[in-house]
């Protein structure tokens, strides 16, 4: 994506009347620069977004500061985070770890990739759920014999 839709976008959530409950921005290179300017957006009291999905977007520890601003900034509705395949390190992931706490994030969900998860352990008493992503997708995980099986039986 470029800067230009990312500008178009943050617009979008911050607009008055916008009605934008979900983005799925996955597997695009947005990299810092995006991750920034979506986070403006976010932290418009106007934005009522409550899942978002940067995964694989290219987003570092820089990206993820801009992130738990804007959720400072307006804690009150998103509810799921999806950073999973990024590059977030670990001040990036004790950021949202330390965000995890604070009684005003309504955030439930939050994907990080499997090596930041050592991180958020003070965290996981805010957040509901923890997904550790690994590098193999489901359907090599799930053999058609077991799902098979699995209808069969129950």
């Amino acid at each position: 994506m470029s800067e230009r839709s990312c500008e178009a976008l943050s617009s979008v959530l911050s607009f008055q009347s916008s009605s934008l409950r979900e983005l799925d921005l996955s597997n695009n290179t947005l990299q810092d620069s995006g991750g920034k300017l979506i986070s403006v957006g976010l932290k418009s009291p106007h934005c009522t977004l409550e899942t978002l999905s940067l995964s694989g977007c290219l987003i570092s520890e820089e990206g993820c500061s801009s992130l738990v601003s804007a959720l400072s900034s307006n804690p009150s509705h998103l509810r799921e985070l999806d950073l999973s395949y990024n590059h977030p390190g670990d001040s990036g992931v004790k950021l949202l770890s330390a965000g995890l706490e604070d009684p005003l994030w309504r955030l439930d969900t939050l994907r990080v990739e499997p090596a930041g998860v050592r991180w958020l352990t003070p965290g996981l008493r805010k957040c509901k759920s923890v997904f550790n992503f690994i590098h193999q997708t489901v359907t090599s995980l799930i053999q058609p014999s077991d799902v098979i099986i699995k209808v069969l039986i129950g």
